[in-house]
């Protein structure tokens, strides 16, 4: 089992200062937050792309993967290469981060890269009602 699967953290993200409901304080991981459901870890997810959009104003694949994952730690370009060919999102198209209809396949689609395994879509989708429903 993949590293973000064991934390339930499916998008690997890293320790910091910002809390997410459902994560697990303090995290065993020293490096990665660990979350009380993989749901959560979707939803935390979706909250960090939201704010990617808002707060930042990072609306398509490519600036958001850019920030998410940075070329000095990652092949960023093959990152944004999947993700754009598995949703059918081109790199440079403006997303909505508050629809399902983009959401959940970019992120889904971001979970398999960072666990190596097609994601669980029933997982996802609880994710997303975590998101959407607050």
């Amino acid at each position: 089992m993949s590293r973000g699967l064991r934390n339930c953290n499916p998008g690997n993200i890293r320790r910091s200062a910002i809390r997410y409901k459902g994560e697990r304080h303090p995290s065993r991981d020293r490096e990665f937050k660990e979350f009380e459901s993989v749901a959560y870890g979707y939803r935390a997810m979706f909250v960090l792309l939201d704010t990617y959009s808002r707060r930042y104003g990072l609306c398509t694949i490519r600036q958001m993967l850019n920030r998410y994952a940075p070329p000095t730690e990652n092949f960023t370009e093959g990152y944004i290469r999947f993700v754009s060919q598995t949703t059918g999102i081109a790199p440079d198209e403006i997303i909505n981060t508050r629809a399902a209809r983009d959401m959940v396949p970019v992120v889904a689609a971001m979970s398999q890269i960072e666990n190596g395994i097609p994601a669980v879509m029933d997982d996802v989708y609880s994710g997303w009602q975590l998101f959407e429903n607050e």
